[in-house]
């Protein structure tokens, strides 16, 4: 495993991405019935990911195949985002490459380092908003009863959490960077590329969704 080739399937994944993204969105620009198509296919990216996570080693089949499915997933979010608040997409979609970019410069230059404290208070802080998104889920679901719902409405509680969970997706990119470099300097096996492709466009999907969230909420505020 080297950076560079983990550079390189990171853009391929992204290009995938962004090719069946931009065909669901001209389909459902169109009017093609896509919506059920789409929630398949992320449905499958929900069950690609799962699998990479316990066969890092089927990453160079199965990351491709995420990236296809999610890009579906991101097409046909993106285009209702679009349809209610226009202009949304290209503004989250430039936020989330001008954070990744600050980021990668901010971790080169040092001004940022995945120390131990650092990576231990971010994945806790990780696996917090994930226990706290299965719960209301559960919740919701099983009980009919909704928690805690002020975080995904438009006021200060909401924007607050999105600018948390944000803040979180954002510095997740840091603990990718330290990954792939650590990976590549004891010799990973050369599939562990994918994977590591795999994670970085995981978590840059995450931090664009929040985004494009974040800037839903503050629309509606207008």
């Amino acid at each position: 495993m080297t950076v560079q080739g983990t550079v390189a399937k990171t853009a391929v994944l992204l290009v995938l991405a962004l090719i069946t993204g931009s065909v669901t969105w001209i389909l459902a620009r169109k009017g093609a019935p896509v919506w059920s198509f789409v929630g398949v296919a992320g449905t499958w990216a929900l069950l690609f990911g799962i699998t990479l996570l316990f066969k890092p080693q089927w990453s160079p089949v199965l990351a491709p195949l995420y990236a296809m499915m999610e890009g579906v997933t991101v097409g046909g979010a993106s285009f209702g985002f679009e349809q209610k608040y226009p202009g949304i997409v290209v503004a989250a979609a430039g936020a989330s490459a001008s954070t990744l970019a600050a980021l990668l410069f901010a971790y080169q230059s040092g001004l940022i380092r995945a120390t131990g404290l650092f990576k231990r208070v971010v994945r806790i802080a990780t696996w917090g908003i994930v226990l706290f998104a299965i719960t209301q889920i559960a919740l919701l679901f099983f009980f009919n009863v909704g928690l805690f719902l002020e975080v995904h409405g438009s006021g200060l509680i909401g924007i607050g959490f999105s600018v948390f969970v944000g803040v979180i997706a954002a510095l997740n990119l840091v603990i990718d960077f330290d990954r792939i470099e650590e990976w590549a300097r004891v010799g990973a096996p050369e599939y562990f590329e994918w994977y590591s492709a795999f994670s970085l466009m995981v978590t840059l999907l995450w931090l664009y969704f929040e985004i494009l969230r974040l800037l839903a909420k503050l629309s509606k505020r207008r």
